[in-house]
């Protein structure tokens, strides 16, 4: 896959200034489906299937969303936009070992300077 045509979303990061107030009001208020926490200033959920991250304001996304693209073969993807043009915040790398996978990350900008990343679940 030279580009993201064919990736879905699989996950968008939702800044928050109060995580709990924010957990409480997509989980209670929204209704939409609680996954899990991954202490106290991260919380998961499945909207129909992508996955809502919902985290402090810092590092690259701060005071903005982030779409992360699910792709195969995360560095071979990130060459190829490379050679397009586009400019990547760090190389690929290991951010969680999963029960049955690993998760890879490699951050970029968008146009507008907004961070954006690709994301592949390496299976064995």
């Amino acid at each position: 896959m030279p580009d993201l045509a064919q990736a879905r979303i699989g996950q968008i990061a939702i800044v928050c200034q109060d995580v709990a107030r924010a957990t409480a009001f997509y989980r209670d208020v929204l209704g939409v489906p609680f996954l899990f926490s991954a202490g106290p200033a991260l919380s998961f959920f499945d909207a129909g299937g992508t996955r809502l991250m919902l985290g402090p304001a810092e590092g690259e996304a701060r005071g903005t969303s982030m779409l992360y693209f699910f792709v195969k073969e995360i560095a071979a993807v990130r060459e190829a936009l490379i050679a397009k043009g586009v400019e990547f915040i760090d190389e690929p790398h290991m951010i969680a070992r999963m029960p049955d996978h690993e998760l890879w990350l490699a951050a970029f900008r968008d146009s507008e300077g907004n961070p954006m990343a690709l994301m592949e679940e390496k299976r064995s």
